[in-house]
């Protein structure tokens, strides 16, 4: 079964960083509007800075996370990637692994073998990001060391935060809900980031963005799951140039009432990043 080299891998996440960047994605920053007082120039930086940890082969999943976020945060000075880093991270390791299995099988192992030191790191990057709407925990808060696994932790976090959610299922929303509608979206139209809106839209419709849950409650979350919902004639079954300027109108008005689908965002790229390991390794991604 085949596997990925770092600079392979590298240079697959900065790709899925610059597919997500070249696609509107309505509330999120994209090459046709900034936005939360961030630009794309920040967004390609950290990529760029994060992607030598991300593939560092000889490195543990919560080393390469907590490397990646301080290499990103030299580089564009703020938050931009933690919930990429976090779901890539695990991604990149599985290309690697020398398996008969497929990328799912491989991630799964990787997942299962996340232990205490992972998530120390992992706290120390969360610490450092010091994302929006973070807030605190009853127990294993990333305010003090943890005491249990990776795994673990993120098992207690699941319930408000999608991305903990996906180390607990497999990566469940990426491989059976993301990586589906992204194939469907590239069969039909020709340009890629017609096809990486749509992705987006149908996340923004399938689950109410737990960032925004944090930030601004779960009313609104729930508000913008259902806006996208009603603009489904717009995405589907693929975006097209004619609905761009009505998706930057909510583009717009997402942005001007400071909602950020930061999860989103994160699901798209780790989607991409996934469908592009899965092409060079000629897998299908399924298993």
């Amino acid at each position: 079964m085949p596997r990925l080299s770092e600079d392979q891998i590298a240079e697959l996440f900065i790709a899925a960083c610059h597919a997500e960047l070249s696609a509107l994605k309505p509330g999120n920053v994209h090459v046709h509007s900034g936005g939360h007082g961030m630009e794309v120039a920040q967004f390609e930086a950290s990529a760029e800075a994060a992607a030598p940890w991300i593939a560092a082969s000889g490195e543990k999943v919560g080393t390469r996370i907590l490397r990646a976020v301080e290499a990103s945060f030299a580089a564009a000075g703020c938050n931009t990637n933690l919930g990429i880093l976090l779901l890539c991270a695990p991604v990149a390791a599985a290309a690697a692994m020398n398996l008969e299995l497929g990328l799912r099988g491989r991630l799964n192992a990787v997942l299962a073998n996340l232990d205490a030191g992972d998530a120390a790191s992992v706290y120390a990057a969360i610490r450092r990001a010091h994302p929006g709407g973070l807030g605190s925990a009853p127990e294993q808060d990333v305010a003090v060391p943890p005491t249990i696994g990776l795994l673990e932790a993120m098992a207690l976090a699941a319930e408000r935060d999608r991305i903990a959610l996906n180390y607990t299922t497999g990566f469940q929303d990426i491989f059976e809900f993301g990586l589906p509608e992204l194939r469907r979206a590239q069969s039909l139209s020709d340009d890629p980031s017609l096809a990486v809106t749509t992705l987006h839209m149908a996340y923004l419709a399938q689950f109410a963005d737990s960032h925004i849950v944090r930030k601004h409650g779960e009313a609104v979350a729930n508000d913008v799951r259902q806006r996208a919902i009603a603009l489904e004639t717009l995405w589907q079954p693929v975006a097209t140039a004619k609905a761009l300027p009505a998706l930057l109108e909510f583009d717009a008005d997402l942005k001007r009432q400071g909602i950020n689908p930061g999860t989103t965002a994160d699901l798209v790229v780790a989607t991409v990043f996934v469908a592009s390991v899965c092409d060079a390794m000629g897998l299908n991604g399924s298993s």
